[in-house]
């Protein structure tokens, strides 16, 4: 991977990236204890809601984005979104409603949703050779696996000092340092590919593409799979290990931190799998493993805690974190495989909607299922979703499946 460091600006951008994704996990960290203090064993509702209301922000302002982006620079499009997460950071802390969570959490994701497909868009342009893209993709789901590892070890040292309000001071250093960067990197805009994806820069145009091609709609099937697996993790960790195995408001950064761990393994590993084997021989055997792992689950929360349901959760969390690495990080590959030049911008703007509004289906169930009818049933649920996904990818996915007519071969 020491060959994509070479590119100044990779470098920063990806600094950047990082940064902002530490003070998002101290934030995560933050907003899931906030929860539970406005609303006790009903948290897991309260959270479930609130990253519902993230996904229908990213559903709804992504494709906007997209547009936006191809009409101004990206470098002011990245800085702004960074400035306005930062604004937002700073109120979270003074919150006293349940509803105050969700608006700012709105605003706070509309701009991510700007930021993320605008950050996508930019990494083929730096990286031509196919190998060289792949291990950015590799470090970019590193930077998302270092956050899960490093951010709630962090969020638990500073537990040990402050109250988790301050977390969210950290989440304004990070988005505030991510702008910073940003500003001191030369970002391309869209170069020669820029009057095409102005013309096709519409979410409608991207969806199309995800529909019309096999491998795209296998793509998306597999989003669910992990979005149904990832959303127990999120949404459920802080009621089960506080309330079901009874250990303190420390215990969640660390669960939340296996998960990070195994997604972190996976990453560094891809790369060399990806050389010996095609995506599809990597992302279906890891979208089936997902079920697998909540059958595991379903167990662990059914049965009373014991000396062993610790390190069985830290295990279940650190399985998904890494068949859902396995899943979503070559999914940049299969994109840029299925989509010419111009049309990178509305093909990673539709794919972000659309997995992101798989999220926004298991977000919500994973809470209100945890609220209403117990952890054992959420997870033979969301199990259940999460098989299904992984078989439709197999069933929509062949192994010989044809690319779209004039799509760009990658170097």
């Amino acid at each position: 991977m020491l060959s994509v460091w070479r590119n100044r600006t990779y470098r920063r951008l990806f600094t950047a990236h990082a940064v902002a994704l530490t003070g998002t996990g101290l934030a995560t960290v933050a907003l899931s204890l906030l929860a539970y203090d406005l609303a006790g064993e009903r948290a897991a509702a309260v959270l479930g809601t609130a990253l519902a209301v993230k996904m229908i922000a990213y559903v709804a302002i992504a494709p906007v984005a997209c547009a936006v982006a191809c009409r101004i620079p990206r470098r002011t499009l990245l800085v702004a979104t960074d400035l306005v997460r930062a604004a937002v950071a700073l109120a979270l802390p003074f919150v006293t409603e349940i509803w105050q969570v969700y608006v700012l959490v709105f605003v706070l994701q509309s701009a991510s949703a700007a930021f993320t497909p605008a950050f996508q868009a930019t990494v083929p342009a730096l990286f031509p050779s196919e190998r060289d893209y792949t291990r950015a993709l590799s470090t970019i789901r590193l930077a998302y696996d270092l956050e899960s590892l490093f951010s709630p070890a962090l969020a638990a040292a500073l537990l040990t000092l402050v109250s988790y309000d301050w977390l969210f001071a950290g989440t304004v250093l990070g988005f505030l340092a991510s702008a910073a960067l940003i500003l001191s990197a030369v970002v391309p805009g869209p170069g020669r590919a820029g009057a095409g994806a102005r013309a096709r820069s519409g979410a409608s145009y991207g969806v199309r593409l995800f529909l019309g091609t096999a491998r795209l709609r296998a793509l998306l099937a597999l989003d669910l799979a992990a979005a149904a697996a990832g959303a127990i993790v999120f949404v459920d960790t802080v009621v089960l290990v506080r309330d079901h195995l009874g250990r303190p408001a420390s215990a969640v950064p660390l669960a939340l931190g296996a998960y990070g761990a195994g997604s972190m393994l996976t990453a560094l590993l891809l790369p060399r799998l990806l050389r010996r084997f095609a995506d599809r021989a990597v992302m279906l055997p890891a979208g089936f493993a997902l079920p697998a792992v909540l059958a595991g689950v379903v167990a662990l929360t059914a049965t009373a805690p014991g000396p062993w349901s610790w390190p069985a959760l830290l295990a279940a969390w650190a399985a998904v974190g890494a068949a859902c690495s396995a899943v979503l990080t070559p999914g940049g590959r299969v994109i840029r495989d299925c989509a010419e030049d111009a049309d990178l911008p509305a093909a990673f703007a539709a794919q972000f909607s659309l997995s992101h509004g798989c999220w926004l289906l298991t977000y919500p169930l994973a809470g209100w299922l945890a609220a209403g009818a117990g952890l054992p049933v959420t997870a033979a649920v969301l199990g259940a979703v999460s098989l299904a996904a992984a078989t439709a990818a197999l069933l929509v996915w062949p192994a010989a499946s044809p690319l779209p007519a004039a799509v760009r071969q990658p170097a």
